[in-house]
């Protein structure tokens, strides 16, 4: 599969520090399977607040589904439109609502006719939805008339929604024109001073602005900024179908930094729809709660992800056809049980497992895993070296069940075989195992990787690599590895200060030395990995329960 690049031109720590005092809530889908093989998702999630033992919270206390609305127009093939958006939330857990601005005919040969919905209409569908469904997010789509603009401006200005994401269809796929000049001018003049993001392709980027041309990466920097002085917060400039290039490189633009976002191109006729898509799935994680940055990249992920799952697929006699949205459903062994995106606070108490300890200690893997989320551990990572595979899979089962019941994410140390196997929620690399990248195309876009760096370039190629978070150090001397170059606090801040990514801080960290590192106060250090520190003693539980106090006390100093 393919795997984004990310490139910014400027560093970008978007991460605050953690806030151990507050409630910290996690989410996730615990899937229970029943005799026949189907999976029954049951939303839980984890609650704790420091010095006090993390305890299930059943379903019945869940909280209110993300629910998007997407405002577009009809599919009759399926591919694109309100059809595609639909397949997109339904792919990414989210409760999708719609309203329907056109109808149109249309197979993989084009379109051959499209029937306008209404304005009046338009607004009752608009009226019905956002004034009972609490609407977090709204996409819009094909809007084929200024008066169906107006209409949705009017509705979101009475019914005010967290996010709006504006998909400025203008050109279908195949070529053909679906949005006039007059609606080119409300998207300026009303819709787009609205919108949270705007994410045109080049053609529709040239045409919002005028029919400035558009031919290299450059252009597209250009226009984004451009753009982004009509009034979006953010804006995605789509370069799919930039001419002359190898890649497929989109230009995101917040307002301050740029970002390229480039992959290589999936070779494949079933690219109809692709834009709808990457729209309703930025609007889909944006409902979930994620950053924009973030609700972008994991949406890059997925469509390619789905084109290259679907590169071989046969549908329709036209030059372009659909693509499967449902990829991670096809095996259940590839589909993440998780409903929500990596958190980095997630990292604040990272217990990191070691087979030795257990055997030195008489205690299995996955009485060691529950001692440790009983008191506290935020995330878990397996390292088991001297366990044999079949026996490591058997019990990282175990484990993931103990740890989703807690929600707590678990990773598998190295073994990517091993984290398909078990269905884990990521893996953690180091600098001479796989690349994070190659990972991602392995595990899919949903996984969290980890990536152990000692240096600021090491940090910079993990966010490259689409890597989700750094783990840095060794920060103090450790029996845990051979020949482990330390690195100090100096170091450590140093890799924090440049890494784009959460950092999580290892190597001989324990009770006192803890408070030292989580004082650093550098933005991206999320929190502590330990390994000897929990694992080497007698009272896993007892350990965690007051290194979590320290790290917690050490958080709320003023730094």
């Amino acid at each position: 599969m393919a795997t984004a690049q990310l490139l910014s031109s400027h560093l970008h720590p978007q991460i605050t520090p953690p806030l151990p005092s507050k409630l910290i809530t996690n989410r996730f889908w615990n899937c229970n399977t029943d005799s026949t093989n189907n999976q029954t998702p049951h939303f839980l999630k984890m609650q704790f607040q420091p010095n006090s033992t993390p305890t299930p919270i059943s379903e019945s206390q869940h909280n209110k589904i993300p629910h998007l609305l997407t405002v577009a127009g009809s599919d009759s093939g399926s591919g694109a439109g309100i059809q595609a958006d639909l397949k997109t939330c339904a792919a990414r857990r989210v409760y999708c609502s719609t309203v329907i601005t056109a109808v149109t005919a249309q197979n993989t040969l084009g379109v051959q006719g499209v029937h306008m919905v209404p304005e009046d209409f338009v607004a009752q569908q608009l009226n019905s939805v956002l004034s009972d469904m609490n609407v977090d997010v709204v996409k819009t789509g094909m809007l084929p008339s200024l008066s169906v603009v107006k209409v949705l401006c009017q509705s979101l200005r009475k019914f005010p929604v967290k996010a709006l994401v504006v998909d400025p269809v203008m050109v279908s796929t195949s070529g053909d024109i679906l949005a006039g000049p007059s609606v080119l001018a409300g998207f300026r003049e009303e819709l787009l001073p609205m919108a949270d993001i705007v994410t045109p392709n080049v053609k529709e980027a040239s045409a919002l602005l005028g029919d400035v041309p558009m031919k290299s990466v450059s252009d597209m920097r250009t226009a984004a900024k451009l753009l982004h002085d009509l009034g979006p917060r953010n804006v995605l400039v789509k370069g799919g179908d930039l001419p002359n290039s190898s890649d497929a490189i989109d230009v995101f633009f917040d307002g301050q930094e740029f970002y390229e976002l480039s992959s290589p191109r999936v070779n494949t006729r079933n690219t109809h729809g692709t834009g709808c898509t990457l729209a309703s799935c930025i609007a889909a994680e944006l409902a979930k709660g994620s950053s924009m940055l973030s609700a972008v990249k994991i949406a890059k992920r997925f469509v390619e992800s789905a084109l290259d799952y679907s590169r071989d697929l046969v549908i329709g006699n036209g030059a372009q056809g659909p693509f499967d949205h449902f990829l991670a459903f096809k095996n259940i062994s590839q589909s993440s049980c998780r409903q929500d995106r990596f958190n980095p606070n997630d990292l604040f108490l990272y217990a990191v497992t070691d087979s030795r300890m257990n055997s030195k200690w008489g205690r299995s893997i996955t009485e060691a895993v529950k001692a440790a989320v009983e008191g506290g551990a935020t995330i878990v990572q397996l390292r088991e070296k001297d366990v044999e595979t079949r026996d490591f899979v058997d019990a990282a089962k175990v484990c993931l069940e103990i740890c989703r019941s807690y929600g707590v994410p678990l990773l598998i140390n190295d073994r990517i075989d091993v984290a398909l196997a078990c269905d884990a929620d990521g893996v953690h690399i180091g600098q001479s195992d796989m690349s994070a990248r190659l990972a991602r195309t392995l595990l899919g876009p949903e996984k969290i990787i980890g990536v152990s760096c000692k240096t600021q370039e090491q940090a910079h190629q993990a966010w490259i690599d689409d890597a989700d978070y750094i783990g840095s150090g060794g920060v103090y001397p450790t029996n845990t590895k051979a020949n482990n170059r330390t690195i100090g606090l100096d170091g450590l801040r140093e890799v924090c200060k440049a890494s784009k990514l959460p950092v999580v801080a290892i190597g001989g960290i324990g009770m006192s030395n803890a408070g030292d590192v989580m004082k650093l106060g550098v933005p991206s250090l999320k929190g502590v990995a330990v390994v000897s520190a929990l694992f080497d003693r007698e009272c896993i539980l007892t350990e965690t329960r007051n290194l979590h106090a320290v790290i917690s006390e050490a958080a709320l100093l003023p730094q």
